[in-house]
């Protein structure tokens, strides 16, 4: 299993691929007993990949061989396990040594063994001088945190550590179906505590991640897993029953199942998306949920009048975005985001925008959404579009009552990475003027 977690990092930071992909090939060799632990190495090693890195250069006294880099990956996860996990030394250190022959370097093993049989002696000697030595402490990409510290002068510090942390597992309670508070209950009955957000309507932050098959009541529909953040989506975007509604973007399906919960399941919604693999959980969500909507793999930019049911009355952009607010749940974006995206992502942004605003009536409200702190994918996009668009009307949005991480952004608003709340999200709610 550490073989798995090294070949899945390696993917990462070598071969630029994103964690999930990776997990999804490494779990099919991996006992569902061990799932977890896979997960746990995966993501911690990545969420403090430059401190181990570090490490590692100090620990070998020469480099590795081009053809021998997967070592590196296995021997972030052994570090890792000995200075962040409760798994004990002597399992880890020989787990670690063993995966060298699943991987196919058995000469290795004397050189991982030394490496981390040192580490353990000098532990406190080698983090001091890793501490001091690091040119960035952040463990953030330097160009990210130059951004974040231009947009976000007095809270970027808070943003890096919040996203270099563990994220909260947030339920959204089925308000169709049961309150928050019943839930809660049963919850607490199934010895399981969890705690209301304010500000967010269906939201219960459990104390402890569980499995979300484990949750009761999941498998009939009576709650999802769903970051308080997006849960602002439905609520702002409001769609009545029987109208017709657009989710661009829609997987991995969240927000669809959301927007029909609180139009009690009543609307003709159009579930859009340009990965069909990404619409699979989408369909699996609705029919756990009892949902009906209709799914279409198309691109987003490329909107005609042969969509069904346009125009329509609401339409939800969650727009393909940097993700730098969602870092805490997926690590490896501080991997495999370049700056140089930016500019691409934009444009896509852009694109979908115009090629949806003519699908939207008169008088209808467009939810441009995306998981993204960065200005330049947020407010910066909506205002030249409400610069390029006279028929756009901006709808004031107002910081969810009680949240810490709310901030009013010109235009629009901008949720932050919080520890006891919820991810980075950017939010802007425009009405098409008759």
């Amino acid at each position: 299993m550490r073989a798995a977690a090294a070949r899945a990092i390696h993917g990462v930071r070598v071969e630029g691929h994103s964690l999930t992909a990776e997990l999804s090939v490494a779990s099919a060799g991996v006992e569902s007993r061990d799932q977890a632990l896979l997960q746990e190495l995966c993501y911690g090693t990545l969420r403090v990949l430059p401190r181990l890195e570090a490490l590692i250069a100090i620990l070998l006294t020469r480099p590795l061989r081009r053809a021998d880099r997967i070592l590196n990956a296995l021997m972030a996860v052994g570090l890792y396990q000995l200075s962040l996990t409760r798994i004990a030394p002597h399992a880890a250190v020989a787990a670690t040594v063993e995966a060298t022959r699943v991987l196919g370097h058995p000469r290795a093993a004397g050189l991982v063994n030394a490496a981390l049989r040192r580490f353990q002696r000098e532990s406190d000697t080698l983090l001091s001088r890793v501490g001091t030595d690091m040119a960035d402490p952040t463990l953030f990409p330097a160009w990210l945190v130059k951004r974040l510290e231009a947009a976000w002068p007095t809270h970027w510090r808070e943003i890096v550590t919040v996203s270099n942390g563990r994220p909260p597992m947030t339920l959204r309670v089925n308000l169709s179906r049961s309150s928050r508070d019943a839930y809660a209950q049963r919850l607490a009955e199934s010895g399981l505590s969890a705690r209301p957000l304010p500000g967010f309507d269906a939201a219960l932050m459990l104390e402890r991640p569980v499995p979300a098959q484990t949750l009761p009541g999941f498998a009939d529909g009576l709650v999802s897993v769903q970051d308080a953040s997006a849960q602002l989506a439905a609520g702002l975007l409001a769609p009545r029953p029987g109208d017709r509604v657009l989710d661009a973007c829609a997987a991995p399906g969240n927000k669809t199942a959301h927007l029909l919960e609180v139009a009690g399941g009543d609307l003709r919604l159009l579930a859009v998306d340009l990965d069909r693999e990404r619409l699979q959980p989408l369909r699996r969500n609705l029919d756990r949920l009892g949902l009906d909507a209709e799914v279409l793999v198309a691109d987003a930019r490329q909107a005609d009048s042969r969509w069904p049911d346009a125009p329509y009355d609401r339409i939800l952009i969650d727009a393909p975005c940097s993700a730098t607010g969602v870092i805490r749940r997926h690590p490896d974006i501080k991997y495999l985001r370049r700056e140089s995206d930016l500019a691409a992502l934009a444009e896509t942004q852009a694109a979908i925008l115009d090629a949806l605003w003519p699908r939207l009536r008169p008088g209808g409200r467009l939810l441009y959404a995306t998981c993204s702190v960065l200005p330049e994918e947020n407010q910066h996009r909506v205002r030249a579009f409400l610069v390029e668009h006279a028929d756009a009307r901006l709808l004031p949005i107002e910081p969810p009552v009680g949240s810490s991480n709310g901030v009013a952004v010109d235009p629009g608003l901008q949720l932050l990475p919080a520890a006891d709340g919820g991810d980075g999200f950017y939010f802007a709610l425009l009405e098409r003027a008759p």
